[in-house]
């Protein structure tokens, strides 16, 4: 039966090889892994051929609710962003805060982050905010390598961040762990990265400042545009979201997608320019494709290795390894099957890993949020890359992605650290679970 199993996981692995060879894409490979690997599990009947279609469909609608999440929370991004709101921040934070080096810097980190931890995605902060972000680091004198190190970078931890983080999700839905106390586990590190990324590689001035030019580089905001207007759909956001938390029993259960849906409503309402509903949803759902494409497909893939015996050959595998060279081990293969399989990573490593840790008296919520540090570090890393290659991208950075990573070599061995620290320690850390219901 190993070798069995082993041999369909090389069928699998080999699909995945010859179409990235091919120059597919990572959504496209993990597809003929999946229908490769489903045929040659079939020839064993494990699952029997006729069953493999149910099981492609059936995997397809796996993260039904992460989709549906992904699409809600872009297209009300993408409506603050139509109304002029990000574009208004950015522009006040940097006429405001240029003197004071520090504050603007931090300033600028939030706004960066708050696209990814609504989304769950690190490209939709910079794919929104990362060209005017990026405009306004350059005006404070920062070098361009080390602008598209600090989108790289803050971007991966928006990923990471509450209220939506997708490997949790992932991983969760693997485990039969409820979503519910990640709020601490997960912000408290992701802040004190990015704050140290912030610092280590904005503090210094490379080049001369100039504000002015940074501010005629930015789009120009509608005049009526204030303050109000941008906070407003936010405070109704976490206002639903925190009714839920104080009053659980007295308070309908409306789901995130449906509560960033409402709070696009308000966004629309309060702009002071007309936003393009319908148009706007079809560039989102156009932007958002390849995403949509990984989960479906992560779904697809992870059904026939479960219906193969493949992801179970994984769990034995982790529970064969001696724990100190697991340990070991996790700060490479984790951003590494980040960098092949995008999310496909959480949840053919992560989901037996999970289970392992929790079964030795790892606390698994802690865990998690440790291993979500990790993941978005992989980002950068052949072959899809894709954080990395978008920061170069909107950061307008003339330089290759490895000469990015070399300047981001500090910040990721801190965030590897941090991440590894609250895995080893996650039962002596479990009062942020508690703190956060």
């Amino acid at each position: 039966m190993t070798l069995r199993v082993l041999l369909i996981f090389a069928v699998m692995a080999g699909a995945y090889a010859a179409a990235k060879a091919r120059k597919a894409s990572a959504e496209v490979s993990m597809f003929a892994a999946a229908v490769v690997g489903g045929l040659a599990a079939a020839f064993f009947r494990t699952p029997d051929l006729r069953e493999l279609p149910r099981h492609l469909v059936e995997g397809s609608f796996t993260y039904l609710d992460v989709i549906l999440l992904f699409f809600t929370a872009t297209f009300f991004m993408a409506i603050l962003n139509a109304s002029g709101g990000v574009d208004f921040v950015v522009r006040s934070t940097l006429r405001r805060l240029a003197r004071f080096r520090a504050a603007a810097l931090m300033v600028l980190m939030l706004i960066l982050l708050v696209p990814g931890a609504l989304t769950g995605a690190g490209s939709v902060s910079l794919l929104v905010v990362g060209a005017p972000v990026a405009a306004a680091l350059g005006g404070l004198g920062i070098a361009p390598r080390r602008v598209a190190a600090i989108l790289f970078i803050v971007a991966g931890l928006s990923a990471a961040a509450p209220p939506v983080n997708i490997w949790a999700m992932i991983l969760c839905a693997g485990t039969a762990i409820p979503y519910l106390g990640f709020e601490l586990p997960l912000g408290l590190p992701v802040l004190f990265a990015g704050i140290f990324t912030m610092l280590v590689l904005g503090l210094k001035k490379e080049i001369p400042v100039d504000a002015g030019k940074a501010l005629e580089a930015l789009p120009p905001v509608p005049p009526r545009m204030r303050w109000w207007r941008v906070l407003l759909p936010f405070l109704g956001f976490f206002g639903m979201v925190t009714a839920s938390r104080v009053w659980p029993f007295g308070t309908p259960v409306f789901g995130l997608a449906l509560e960033f849906v409402a709070a696009g409503l308000i966004a629309v309402l309060v702009s002071p320019v007309k936003v393009d509903i319908l148009g706007l949803a079809r560039t989102t759902a156009k932007r958002l494709l390849p995403l949509l494409a990984t989960m479906v497909v992560v779904g697809m893939l992870q059904q026939v290795m479960t219906a193969s015996g493949v992801k179970g050959l994984f769990s034995y595998a982790v529970l064969a390894m001696p724990p100190v060279l697991l340990f070991i081990l996790l700060p490479v293969i984790i951003p590494v099957s980040e960098g092949v399989l995008t999310y496909g990573g959480a949840a053919v490593i992560g989901i037996p890993l999970i289970w392992y840790l929790d079964s030795i008296g790892y606390h698994a919520t802690v865990v998690i949020a440790g291993l979500s540090l990790l993941w978005p570090l992989g980002d950068g890393l052949p072959p899809t890359a894709l954080i990395g290659r978008l920061s170069i991208m909107v950061s307008g950075y003339q330089g290759s992605l490895g000469s990015v990573r070399r300047a981001a070599w500090l910040p990721w061995l801190v965030i590897t650290a941090v991440g590894m620290l609250m895995v080893l320690f996650s039962a002596r850390l479990a009062f942020l679970v508690r703190w956060s219901m």
